[in-house]
């Protein structure tokens, strides 16, 4: 009986690893181990799904330690914010040296309709009536007036409400007209203007359109961020890899992806822009941390406005931004015509 209790004793001290040569060793030397890795840092992706130990020291002292000598010290979070700096460090180490993808960057997203389809006006949908009464009434309609919903505020008001009224040559002669219900075919959805919609271009690509290790510096640079963003938001510090990123040759044209963060996001210009335009996120989850959904600084007119477009409506430059800060996009070059 007492055989059998140790030995069960000692099967699970074996599983539990506390009797293996690697339980023995201590964290210093570990780390010292670990130091040797470095200069590929999908060792320490690899190492860090071995073990719970592993996966703990690396997260909170091999990835605050590179970072420590390879990111300027603006973007390291201070010491007295310890339970933030627990989850910064990996999407920090990961900024230095992934590049986001062509998926992250944007690339991926249809670009015909210059992102006018997010801009051109509040999220409205039109009602389904009955066709009786679009009959009797189409008649004495000459310029229906696109209905605003009862809680709309000032903040729903967009650009495309004032070049709809402009074009109006009088206003009192559609004072008391009322808008008509338009009778969709049947299994026809109804039709959402200024709708947020992700479209991706349907074509083969030679390079990986997810994230991967960047080629160039892993290092990143405000110098560089201020070339992409205007000139009125020159007070927020924002830091993007050294020019030119990671370079993704494709058939149409060569596309310099880069990655960057801003630092105290919340409280730059970026965002209070972001807020106050009451601007809608895309489907287009963040390269660096868990956020599904981003900010597009192209259409939120954040971006410097000389880029301007390709011949087929590509725009030279794009970045997108999640709620934590992280900056994705990609440069191309600049059009001939330009």
């Amino acid at each position: 009986m007492a055989s059998s209790a140790s030995t069960g004793t000692a099967a699970a001290a074996a599983a539990t690893g506390s009797c293996s040569p690697f339980a023995s060793l201590s964290d210093d030397i570990v780390l010292n181990i670990l130091a040797k890795l470095e200069a590929d840092p999908r060792h320490l992706a690899r190492l860090a799904c071995v073990c719970s130990r592993l996966s703990s020291l690396i997260r909170t002292v091999c990835y605050r330690s590179i970072c420590s000598r390879s990111l300027p010290a603006d973007l390291l979070p201070s010491p007295t914010e310890a339970a933030a700096a627990a989850s910064s460090w990996p999407s920090l180490y990961k900024l230095s040296v992934c590049c986001p993808g062509l998926y992250r960057a944007g690339v991926l997203l249809e670009h015909s309709d210059f992102g006018l389809e997010r801009d051109i006006g509040p999220h409205l949908t039109f009602p389904v009536g009955s066709s009786s009464s679009s009959s009797s009434s189409s008649s004495d309609l000459t310029n229906p007036v696109p209905p605003i919903p009862s809680d709309a505020g000032v903040s729903c008001w967009s650009l495309f409400d004032d070049l709809y009224f402009d074009t109006i040559y009088d206003p009192s002669e559609v004072e008391d007209v009322s808008f008509v219900p338009i009778d969709l075919p049947p299994g026809e959805s109804p039709v959402t203007v200024g709708s947020v919609v992700s479209k991706w271009r349907k074509q083969q690509w030679a390079g990986p359109t997810n994230s991967h290790l960047a080629s160039g510096l892993w290092s990143l640079s405000r110098e560089q961020g201020n070339k992409l963003l205007a000139s009125r938001f020159k007070s927020d510090c924002l830091y993007i890899c050294d020019w030119p990123g990671c370079v993704h040759a494709e058939e149409k044209r060569k596309y310099m992806l880069f990655r960057g963060v801003f630092k105290n996001f919340k409280r730059s210009r970026v965002w209070k822009t972001i807020v106050d335009s009451n601007r809608g996120k895309i489907e287009l989850s963040c390269a660096f941390c868990a956020c599904r959904e981003t900010w597009d600084l192209h259409s939120a007119f954040c971006l410097r406005r000389v880029f301007g477009f390709h011949d087929d409506g590509e725009p030279v430059v794009r970045a997108y931004v999640c709620e934590n800060g992280h900056v994705s996009g990609a440069w191309t070059d600049r059009p001939l015509f330009a």
